[in-house]
């Protein structure tokens, strides 16, 4: 009996050691899963910080906002001023020797639209390869400039390319910000891309309601290779698109230069009232211009 007794006891006395033992480890583990929460909670308010004072980095970067007026041209002669075209330069090559900004009227254009459908490979052919090697590159984000004449005055754009990736998803506000126009880009060869530009136009309206929509259908040399009933099913969905948008829809080649220059001498048209008229091409096989 006795022999009994002193078995239950060591038995019940290597219980309540092994209970306390097991209550340390718990208090430990406790104590670890609260000091990581708050290591956690506080990464996550640094973060936001740094992401809060990038942003108004980038903000803060533009040169000045834009001054909508009208641009004057070099000549008043009556027969120019009636003329359906105008003439933007280079004014490192048309030798105009200007040395102030006070002439000088700043655009912002943003690029949206899924990877490798060419946004960046237009920007380029627009800026040229000059400018390309002065380009700002960060995370999810592409900034070149290319600055213009008209007659007396500079047109200066500032082109905001946004990666088509998930981590690029944080730049569209400070992309679509204060932005003029802004260009939903799709490749003509992938209509999974076309797809997507309407809810690209949906996150780009959260943060900007008033810059002219434009659709651009990229690689359209490639396109004109695909059978002529598929071509017609791409041109009518991108025309019901752009329709949906309110947007006016050009076919474009950065290979061959198709068009890349028109886009932006349409969009300085329709925001200085410039006397330009662009003619529609709504025949298949050609690169498609839908005026809205």
């Amino acid at each position: 009996m006795r022999h009994q007794e002193g078995s239950l006891y060591l038995h019940g006395s290597r219980l309540r050691e092994a209970t306390g033992k097991m209550t340390q480890i718990y208090r430990r583990i406790v104590r670890l899963d609260v000091r990581w929460s708050v290591l956690l909670h506080k990464v996550s308010v640094f973060r936001e910080i740094l992401r809060f004072i990038w942003e108004r980095f980038l903000a803060c970067s533009m040169r000045k906002p834009v001054r909508y007026r009208r641009l004057s041209r070099r000549s008043s002669s009556p027969a120019e001023e009636m003329e359906p075209g105008f003439d933007l330069e280079d004014p490192t090559t048309s030798g105009n020797g200007y040395e102030t900004d006070s002439d000088l009227v700043t655009l912002k254009i943003s690029l949206l639209g899924d990877c490798r459908i060419g946004k960046t490979s237009f920007m380029i052919k627009y800026v040229g390869d000059e400018q390309e090697n002065r380009s700002l590159e960060m995370a999810g984000l592409n900034l070149m400039d290319k600055t213009l004449s008209f007659g007396a005055a500079r047109i200066a754009f500032s082109i905001w390319d946004v990666g088509g990736d998930k981590r690029s998803n944080d730049q569209v506000p400070i992309a679509c910000k204060d932005a003029v126009a802004i260009l939903f880009m799709f490749d003509l060869t992938s209509r999974c891309t076309l797809h997507s530009v309407l809810e690209w136009y949906m996150q780009a309206r959260k943060y900007n309601k008033t810059a002219i929509p434009i659709l651009i259908g990229t690689k359209f040399d490639d396109f004109v290779r695909l059978p002529p009933d598929l071509q017609w099913t791409i041109v009518t969905q991108a025309r019901a698109y752009a329709k949906i948008m309110k947007a006016t829809l050009f076919f474009s080649s950065a290979t061959h230069n198709i068009n890349v220059n028109k886009i932006f001498k349409f969009i300085t048209a329709r925001l200085f009232n410039l006397p330009w008229s662009l003619q529609p091409n709504l025949n298949l096989g050609e690169p498609i211009i839908d005026l809205y």
